[in-house]
């Protein structure tokens, strides 16, 4: 399969697209204006403690508080002596939240989740930072967990070795370990010697996916480049003001670089020449396994975007209703609470039976959503309403062609079977605002609703809030103020009704076009001498 990343840089936007086989896979944007917090670390305090919900609110000097549940407490930070490095580190979430914090209280915290529509950025005191080929995870102590991507386990054992022989701890055996793993050494490897041993003794490490066949030398770099970066960032949150940044996560260019660069990705291109040679040096000096072919300027005077078709698909992405191939449709709904999928077989009517045709347009639409749901990058709880199926088999099919399309994703997802209404309940994890969220606002007509009420709907209205008027003060005359559609009513179809109202109340009524207002917008102006 052949993957590309193609990153078009503009002076106050970036935006990163992912193109597997030509096909558009993934965006992400990035403002100067509002710069994406995910992985940033800050030294807060808490403003508020809520019992009811486990939770607190903690300033970062956004604009909103950033939301602190006490599952999310796990770290010897979490005092307000930030120089004390000697307490536990034992998970403490089962306490009560009042007992983890308190007003006033300064915290080391990484944003979890960028603020999302009026929620504010979610917290953890878990720190987690990052590189290459690992993660630092330093209050999970002796903790080495592998990538569960990475399925063979010869080499899992390997990357495990390598780690715990690098952090003095080769006859070691730990009980923590991601997705409940154990983590033993079984084979002696051979350390590099230039590497410091213990310079990150005590700290806890994630071998992430991309460290699969990696050299012990590139492993053994991450690690002790974490672990310095780590200090220092101790010894900046000590000396640092509450509400004060003390580490920024890298700008999206180099975070693609970094988590996405991998044997898979065939080509990166690249239409700046300053954000070229910047992430050259990056790679120069983190990343110095990618061969030089890979990365390339792309000097053309054509969009790059526009070459690889890449606009109209985010166009595409914006649209409630998606075509299918065979005729058929999704229909995609986001919302607060969730986001819903329809699928419809349209035009697409089969040529063998019903049943068939139904099992087709599920199959296509299970890869249709896959895809969808990344370019989209809709979060939280989606509900999937695939056509009724009665053959069980075909309902096992389409759920496994849906997992297997999302194995891509790099966001995590968790599929329900169907169920007894005949939907797919799963979930997809949300850090970052979707495509919607980043590129659109609320319309002022409709305020998200989705539908305007109708000319003939504000018609009445109008009569209603006069009559009610009438009884209420001393009018001699009434001036309506609306849209041109309400007023092209009144004087049409609504004319006849128009006079009998002037009639039943004795006033005589005007009327004004007002080209700002909206459908929905009136005004009904009230004068107590006629004109």
């Amino acid at each position: 399969m052949s993957e590309e990343i193609l990153i078009n840089v503009t002076p106050r936007e970036t935006r990163v697209a992912m193109v597997e086989n030509g096909v558009l896979q993934e965006i992400a944007i990035e403002r100067t204006s509002k710069r994406g917090l995910v992985g940033n670390i800050y030294k807060g305090k808490v403003c508020r403690v809520l019992p009811g919900m486990q939770a607190a609110f903690v300033h970062i000097g956004l604009e909103r508080a950033a939301f602190l549940h006490a599952s999310d407490i796990t770290n010897p930070l979490a005092s307000n002596d930030l120089k004390n490095k000697a307490e536990t580190t034992t998970r403490r979430f089962e306490k009560p939240i009042y007992e983890l914090a308190h007003e006033g209280q300064e915290l080391l915290v990484q944003v979890i989740k960028d603020p999302l529509g009026n929620k504010g950025a979610r917290l953890t005191t878990e720190i987690s930072i990052p590189a290459r080929y690992v993660v630092l995870v330093p209050y999970s102590r002796n903790m080495i967990g592998v990538s569960a991507r990475i399925d063979n386990e010869e080499e899992r054992q390997r990357l495990r070795t390598i780690a715990l022989r690098h952090m003095g701890m080769a006859e070691e055996t730990s009980n923590d370990a991601i997705e409940n793993e154990s983590v033993t050494v079984v084979h002696p490897i051979e350390l590099p010697k230039q590497f410091e041993k213990n310079v990150c003794h005590n700290y806890g490490f994630i071998i992430r996916t991309a460290a699969e066949g990696a050299c012990a030398e590139m492993i053994c770099a991450d690690m002790d480049f974490l672990s310095r970066l780590w200090v220092d960032i101790q010894q900046k949150a000590v000396n640092a003001k509450s509400f004060s940044l003390v580490y920024e996560d890298f700008s999206l260019v180099i975070r693609t670089i970094r988590d996405l660069m991998g044997t898979s990705i065939e080509k990166v291109r690249i239409d700046s020449l300053q954000n070229f040679n910047e992430v050259m040096n990056f790679v120069e000096k983190f990343i110095t396994d990618i061969p030089n072919n890979i990365i390339e300027h792309y000097p053309g005077e054509r969009p790059i975007f526009d070459l690889y078709g890449i606009e109209d698909e985010i166009s595409k992405g914006l649209e409630r209703k998606v075509q299918l191939k065979s005729g058929g449709y999704l229909v995609i709904d986001q919302t607060e609470a969730m986001t819903t999928i329809d699928v419809n077989t349209g035009a697409f009517v089969g040529a063998r039976n019903l049943e068939e045709t139904i099992f087709k347009t599920n199959l296509e639409a299970a890869q249709a959503i896959a895809r969808q749901l990344r370019v989209r990058n809709l979060g939280g709880i989606i509900i999937l309403d695939f056509i009724d199926m009665q053959d069980s088999e075909h309902k096992r099919q389409v759920l496994r062609t849906l997992e297997k399309c999302l194995e891509r994703d790099h966001a995590k997802t968790h599929i329900s079977e169907v169920s007894s209404l005949g939907l797919v309940q799963m979930t997809r994890k949300r850090t970052r605002e979707s495509l919607e969220h980043v590129l659109c606002e609320i319309c002022p007509t409709c305020s998200g609703r989705g539908s305007v009420k109708t000319p003939e709907t504000v018609c009445y209205e109008i009569f209603r809030e006069i009559l009610r008027e009438t009884r209420l003060f001393d009018a001699k005359q009434f001036l309506i103020l609306a849209s041109h559609e309400v007023i092209d009513l009144l004087l049409d179809e609504e004319s006849t009704s128009l006079a009998e109202l002037e009639g039943f109340i004795n006033r005589s009524i005007r009327l004004q076009v007002e080209a700002s207002y909206t459908q929905e917008q009136y005004d009904i102006v009230i004068y107590s001498t006629p004109l």
